[in-house]
């Protein structure tokens, strides 16, 4: 019965997440993504900017004079560039929110799925075995944190004792939970397959 059941969740799990490399009874438990206040955040910036660069425009083409008294061929020249400067800030902005919603850890029934992008060109997947794990633990440090309810998920591992993170993750308890009860049975699984041999 337990094993019809896993094999039910593997093919599920299959079908719901392609891009994953699923064992043999293998399933998704959880997926864990970035928090998405950071990209409300972003495009909150995005739109002061928008505010302040047509401001700036209007307060360009009605400069005829005064301080900011110009030609016709500076207020052409100065548009453009503040044309050209919020397109750089629009571009950043769509490449920081894709590059952020591209980090995803999975948690499965006998591993963890990491899968980070740094920029456009710069990605990597982590797999840590359950197994492996020592220590599940969430972490928030600054006001900023605190504030916006996000922190660092940490797992620590056995013998090389390497730490793996994923930031920017909202307050994560019951997801813990889940990954510390994970890790316990499938050190007990282990425990027992060792014993039977």
């Amino acid at each position: 019965m337990k094993s019809d059941l896993a094999k039910l969740r593997h093919a599920r799990s299959k079908k719901d997440f392609p891009d994953i490399s699923l064992e043999e009874n293998e399933y998704v438990v959880l997926k864990i993504k970035r928090s998405g206040i950071i990209p409300v955040l972003v495009w909150s910036g995005v739109i002061l900017s928008a505010i302040f660069f047509i401001a700036l425009n209007i307060i360009i083409a009605n400069a005829s004079t005064g301080m900011f008294s110009m030609n016709s061929a500076s207020k052409g020249f100065f548009s453009i560039v503040l044309d050209v400067v919020f397109g750089v800030v629009l571009i950043a902005a769509l490449v920081s929110s894709n590059v952020y919603a591209s980090n995803k850890l999975f948690v499965t029934n006998k591993r963890i799925i990491q899968k980070t992008q740094a920029s456009l060109f710069s990605s990597a997947t982590n797999v840590i075995d359950l197994i492996s794990i020592e220590d599940v633990s969430f972490k928030q440090t600054g006001l900023f944190e605190h504030i916006l309810k996000i922190g660092t998920l940490r797992m620590s591992t056995v013998g090389d004792e390497t730490t793996y993170t994923f930031k920017c993750v909202d307050t994560p308890i019951d997801e813990l939970e889940v990954i510390t009860h994970l890790v316990h049975v499938e050190k007990q699984e282990n425990e027992v397959n060792i014993k039977s041999r």
